[in-house]
C-alpha cells in the first residue's frame, strides 16, 4: 500500500445544531444520510449549475466532537467559506477554515475489506478521520489529519509514504479529472466533470443550489462536453494544450502522467472525426481515448450509453 499527504488539498469544518439541514439544502450530495465513518462526494454550484467547490464530506462521531469535515482544493476554500456564510442567514452554525491545522492524506493500492479503515492510530488516539473515498474503491481511502502526523499515519495504515506525484499518476491511469487542471472552477457544470458517474450528484434527493439545471442536464442528455481519460506514447502534451482533428478544435489537455492523461474534450466533434477517421493530435502527439470502467454515458465511437 501507498499512502501519500496531498499538498492542494485543507479542510472546512461545519458545525452547529443546524449543520446537516444546512449542508443537505445547498450541496449536491445526501448530507441527511450521512453516517460517521463514511463519506459523501459533493460540490456547492452556483444557481447556474456550475461547480465552485467540489469536496468530501465526513461526519466526526459525536464522541469526538462531531461536525462535518470538508476535504476541498485549497484554491476554492476562501470561495467556500464566503458562500456557506452567504448562505447562513440564520442557521445555528459556525463555518471554519482549518487549512492551516488540517490536511488530507491519500493511501491506495490494497486496501481491502480483511484490511479495513482503522478507527483510530495504533495507540488508540485517533490519528485523524478516515473514510473510504466515495467515487471509486481503486481510489483507496482518504484521511483528514494535522500534517505532522502523515507519516504515523501512514505506518499505521502499514503504507509506505511516498510523493504526491504517485497519487496523481495513480488518479490519472483511473481517469479521474481533477478540478483546477482537468475543469475550471466556476466554469463547468458536473456533468462535465463526470460527477453524475462518480457519485458526486444525488438525483434522488430534494432541491440544492443549481439543481434545476443539473437535473434537466441528467434527464435531456444535453453534456456535450466531458472530461475524458487519454494514452498517448513519447512526451506528454503540456497541460492546457488544444486537442485538434484537421482544422477543428476540440477541446484541451488537462493533466498527464506515465502515457496517461484526462482531457476536456466535445464529444460530439470527438465522435465525427472518429466516425471520419481523423486522427487526434495535441500538439502534434496522437491522442488515444480510454473508456474507463466507470464511465456509463455514451462514448465517442459508441451508437449507445453502456448499460
Amino acid at each position: 500500500m501507498k499512502a501519500a499527504l496531498l499538498p492542494d488539498r485543507g479542510v472546512v469544518k461545519v458545525v452547529g445544531d443546524g449543520a446537516r439541514n444546512f449542508l443537505h439544502g445547498l450541496v449536491t450530495a445526501d448530507v441527511l444520510a450521512l453516517k460517521p465513518g463514511e463519506a459523501r462526494f459533493g460540490a456547492l454550484l452556483t444557481p447556474q449549475g456550475k461547480i465552485i467547490a467540489d469536496f468530501f464530506i465526513a461526519e466526526a462521531p459525536a464522541k469526538d466532537g462531531g461536525g462535518f469535515f470538508l476535504d476541498v482544493d485549497r484554491t476554492q476554500i476562501a470561495a467556500l467559506v464566503e458562500r456557506l456564510n452567504l448562505y447562513k442567514l440564520r442557521a445555528k452554525v459556525i463555518v471554519e477554515d482549518l487549512a492551516e491545522i488540517l490536511g488530507v492524506l491519500a493511501a491506495w493500492d490494497g486496501m481491502t475489506a480483511k484490511n479495513p479503515i482503522p478507527a483510530a492510530g495504533q495507540n488508540g488516539d485517533g490519528i485523524g478521520l478516515s473514510y473510504a473515498d466515495p467515487r471509486l474503491p481503486a481510489l483507496g481511502i482518504r484521511v483528514m489529519l494535522p500534517p505532522h502526523l502523515a507519516a504515523a499515519a501512514a505506518a499505521d495504515l502499514g503504507a509506505t509514504a511516498v510523493e504526491a506525484s504517485e497519487y496523481e499518476a495513480h488518479r490519472i491511469a483511473l481517469g479521474i479529472p481533477r478540478g483546477g487542471v482537468d475543469f475550471a472552477y466556476g466554469d463547468a457544470f458536473p456533468h462535465e466533470s463526470d460527477m453524475d458517474q462518480l457519485a458526486g450528484v444525488d438525483f434522488q434527493k430534494g432541491c440544492y443550489v443549481g439543481q434545476e439545471v443539473v437535473s434537466r442536464m441528467e434527464h435531456r442528455g444535453t453534456a456535450r462536453t466531458r472530461a475524458v481519460p487519454i494514452s498517448f506514447e513519447g512526451a506528454a502534451p503540456e497541460t492546457g494544450a488544444v486537442l485538434v482533428s484537421g482544422n477543428r478544435q476540440l477541446g484541451h489537455i488537462g493533466s498527464t502522467a506515465s502515457g496517461r492523461g484526462i482531457a476536456l474534450l466535445r464529444l460530439d466533434r470527438v465522435a465525427d472525426a472518429l466516425a471520419h477517421g481523423e486522427p487526434l493530435l495535441a500538439g502534434g502527439t496522437p491522442i488515444r481515448l480510454v473508456k474507463p470502467g466507470w464511465a456509463r454515458f455514451t462514448f465517442p465511437g459508441e451508437s449507445k450509453a453502456a448499460e
